[in-house]
């Protein structure tokens, strides 16, 4: 398989970016399956833990644009070392605190996901690192498997934090709830220590000055690296002309015209998906499994281990499924079921094994666009542009998540959280339609690019 090929073959930096989103996700899958019970736990009503929620992710949206806007200029690795080190300390705050406005500044500034998906400006900056040193025809496999390592950190923080609730209480080292859940914060704490190490061990090719030329392969397919300007075969979308045209206004802060379109476009596609996501982030619904069938704490570090390994394994053919279609309808084969299947999973209310089945279904699905996505804009951004781009996207569907959990908070102190699964299925369906329109025509010259030999 071509994705195991990359992960022999890839360079030390990408390796490091793997393993970095691993712990990353990790420290999210952990923290995903206490954070409800924890802030409620601490006497946090379902509407206030909902306000907490959106606007951590308010948060995010601002220290985000702040610093993968600046990413490229300040430093790639000293953006995300920062990002770490705060990763630490909030673990550290939130095992001690229960105030609530220290919690949401260190919620905010050290990045604790209030899903176990990725907030903050790690996922843009390390995507954009990949973008420059990976190649066009590589990159799906590269994303693929940048994806999958990530999920699979989430799924074994998932489980990982079961077994140690269960062992704490079992054993007598926590007396109550509360006192696991700070402990599972301070293991949080550790992962991002870790991280920090990672990020000093990055090179200089992973910023953008250290590393403007792009990586070839030669005809036996070792990776070899060629100073200049990328081949009409592996450049983007948007011409180089436009690049070298607008070179001065891109340095100083301003992306080019044509880039400020696509970027419209894709923003208000993706928005619309987030703000779907929103309603129903994973950290809900552990909270739903807990209140609706009473699961235990061990039962549901397995249920989403199993479901998030499931959401793993599914972004190996999510590569092969953009090679085969294009990233725009790769995209709609998968996500339209998904969203289906998160309309369906409350009909299941009476019946946990159902219920669970439609869950792993609705996993199964929703992770296999990542890869098409990260295609389709690597492809469609000149690459001077590209951090700035993704920095921005990913900004304005963290700012669209935010909005869903204050519904959600209303919602679930109302007994209506079972509602939020259809209203999530139902906008991630209406964002794939919009996307459908938009930009079903340029799959065919992007599938030239990426299966270029």
């Amino acid at each position: 398989m071509n994705i195991l090929k990359e992960l022999k073959e890839a360079p030390k930096d990408i390796k490091l970016l793997w393993a970095s989103v691993f712990l990353r996700l990790m420290s999210y899958g952990l923290t995903n399956q206490v954070l409800t019970l924890f802030l409620n736990a601490i006497d946090m009503k379902e509407d206030k833990i909902g306000l907490f929620m959106s606007l951590t992710l308010f948060g995010d949206v601002i220290c985000s644009y702040i610093l993968t806007w600046y990413a490229d200029s300040w430093g790639r690795r000293r953006v995300l070392v920062y990002g770490s080190v705060m990763m630490c300390l909030s673990g550290i705050v939130f095992s001690y605190s229960q105030n609530f406005h220290v919690l949401l500044i260190f919620a905010i500034f050290g990045v604790i996901s209030p899903s176990s998906d990725e907030v903050g400006p790690f996922k843009s900056i390390e995507e954009s690192m990949i973008a420059h040193l990976s190649p066009n025809n590589k990159r799906p496999e590269v994303y693929a498997m940048h994806a999958l390592v990530g999920t699979m950190g989430s799924a074994l923080g998932a489980i990982i934090c079961g077994f140690f609730v269960d062992t704490l209480k079992h054993y007598g080292i926590a007396k109550t709830n509360l006192e696991c859940y700070k402990l599972v914060f301070l293991f949080y704490a550790l992962l991002a220590l870790g991280k920090v190490i990672i990020m000093f061990s990055l090179s200089e090719k992973t910023e953008l000055d250290g590393h403007y030329h792009e990586v070839h392969h030669n005809a036996t397919g070792s990776m070899v690296e060629a100073i200049g300007e990328e081949t009409d075969e592996l450049a983007p979308l948007i011409t180089q002309r436009e690049e070298i045209d607008t070179d001065n206004t891109t340095s100083s802060g301003r992306l080019s015209k044509e880039t400020r379109t696509v970027l419209m476009k894709l923003l208000i596609i993706f928005m619309i998906d987030s703000f779907g996501s929103g309603f129903m982030t994973s950290g809900w619904m552990v909270y739903y499994y807990k209140k609706v069938f009473g699961v235990r704490s061990i039962s549901l570090g397995t249920m989403f281990f199993c479901v998030q390994i499931v959401q793993a394994f599914s972004t190996i053919p999510s590569s092969i499924v953009a090679r085969l279609f294009g990233p725009v309808r790769a995209t709609l084969l998968v996500q339209v079921p998904s969203g289906i299947f998160s309309i369906l999973i409350p009909l299941a209310e009476s019946h946990l094994s159902l219920s669970i089945f439609l869950l792993n279904l609705h996993f199964a699905t929703t992770a296999m666009d990542v890869t098409p996505r990260q295609i389709l804009l690597t492809n469609l951004i000149t690459p001077r542009d590209l951090t700035k781009v993704m920095g921005i996207v990913n900004i304005g569907k963290t700012f669209a998540r935010c909005i869903g959990p204050i519904f959600t908070g209303v919602l679930a102190r109302r007994s209506y959280l079972w509602l939020c699964y259809i209203i999530s299925g139902s906008l991630v369906i209406l964002a794939d339609s919009i996307l459908a329109c938009l930009f079903l025509d340029v799959d065919k010259r992007i599938l030239k690019q990426i299966n270029q030999s």
